[in-house]
């Protein structure tokens, strides 16, 4: 495992493919651990990297991840079947704004690292599919040390990108319904519990 681990991370660096830092995956399997997490949602699979770390914080943990592009959907299957892990780990090919769920889907996590400019849209279509007392969780929320300097970007694609990332930041500060701490890790990372779910 740990001989696959080190090929996608070269893999992904060559590649120029967004995987998560270390110490951000090393938070988010403490995490699943600390909190007895059984059934993750992945949004944004990329090769299959945290998705396969996380399926090895316990013989119970089951994660369904979708992916809408293909060569990383396939990059993913390949690497999910070289870690033994096909029966933990459900990959799914589509873009997740378009996949629908059954209601009696929950999971006691929900991982969002896909298009940053569409936190707040996945945010609010997978909420529902929350189990009681599970936790949203979104990476990349300093976005490479752009966040909170929007202003200064001269690309106008990376200044929009990342001014959707601070509204999504502003939403989570003062969304009524949950209540989100934010974690210098890797990227950044927020942890989102309902707050009816935190006392």
């Amino acid at each position: 495992m740990k001989n696959l681990i080190m090929e996608m991370e070269q893999f992904a660096e060559d590649k120029n493919i967004p995987i998560m830092q270390k110490d951000g995956i090393m938070f988010l399997m403490k995490y699943i651990k600390a909190n007895n997490i059984k059934n993750i949602l992945e949004i944004g699979s990329a090769i299959g990297y945290s998705s396969i770390l996380m399926a090895t914080t316990g013989d119970d943990v089951h994660i369904t991840t979708i992916e809408r592009d293909e060569n990383n959907y396939m990059e993913c299957l390949k690497n999910v079947k070289k870690a033994n892990l096909e029966n933990k780990i459900n990959c799914v090919f589509q873009d997740a704004l378009e996949v629908n769920l059954t209601e009696n889907n929950k999971y006691d996590l929900i991982f969002i690292d896909a298009a940053k400019g569409q936190n707040q849209n996945f945010f609010e279509k997978f909420k529902y599919f929350l189990a009681k007392g599970g936790t949203i969780i979104t990476d990349n929320i300093k976005f490479h040390g752009y966040v909170g300097k929007s202003q200064d970007i001269e690309s106008k694609n990376l200044r929009q990108l990342v001014q959707k990332i601070e509204s999504y930041i502003e939403f989570l500060k003062t969304n009524e319904e949950f209540d989100t701490k934010f974690y210098d890790v890797g990227d950044g990372v927020a942890v989102s519990i309902r707050k009816d779910e935190t006392n």
